[in-house]
């Protein structure tokens, strides 16, 4: 892409309904990473962090500050809290080594009727090929910890998913106005 371009944002998204309130679906969120972990496929959140320490990044040694609670610049593993509204949103800036940038991020949606929507959400601005490349490599892998972690955390909280995992097509919200000639 040209430098004005901004790029091409490569994204996927995963979504569950779970019987559960919007507190339930909120506090396993809440406490993501650290000595929790992800709930699903640790071992290969272990071995992320472990090819990141290899190359220079921070790996997954820093943990999180506290083990509920999470604010704006928390460290937590190899993420950085970009936003946290708590039973709403929580968004993570990856600070790991990888060819762009990458965001994860956790969506919750009351439905009423002790009905929840989750979303995870992955986000990436690939630089060059190896990012793209990057990006497609670890493509199915995502899909696979991504539905596992939306099970995994109706597990967690014992509440029954309703409707999903499945994926969905996210929605860019943000845009840019290029000035008329």
């Amino acid at each position: 892409d040209a430098d004005w371009a901004g790029g091409t944002i490569m994204q996927c998204g995963y979504r569950a309904r779970i019987k559960a309130e919007l507190d339930d679906v909120w506090l396993p969120i809440s406490r993501i990473g650290g000595h929790t972990g992800y709930y699903y496929a640790d071992g290969l959140w272990w071995l992320r962090g472990l090819l990141d320490r290899l190359v220079g990044g921070v790996g997954l040694r820093r943990g999180r500050r506290h083990t509920t609670e999470l604010r704006v610049g928390d460290a937590l593993d190899f993420w950085r809290v970009l936003d946290v509204a708590p039973k709403e949103r929580l968004l993570l800036l990856a600070e790991m080594k990888v060819p762009g940038e990458a965001l994860l991020e956790f969506k919750i949606h009351s439905m009423g009727n002790q009905y929840t929507d989750l979303e995870m959400l992955s986000r990436f601005l690939p630089k060059g090929l190896w990012g793209m490349l990057y990006w497609y490599t670890l493509y199915p892998f995502h899909e696979k910890i991504f539905f596992g972690m939306l099970k995994a955390i109706s597990k967690v909280i014992e509440k029954p998913i309703v409707s999903g995992p499945e994926r969905f097509t996210p929605r860019l919200h943000s845009s840019c106005v290029l000035p008329s000639e």
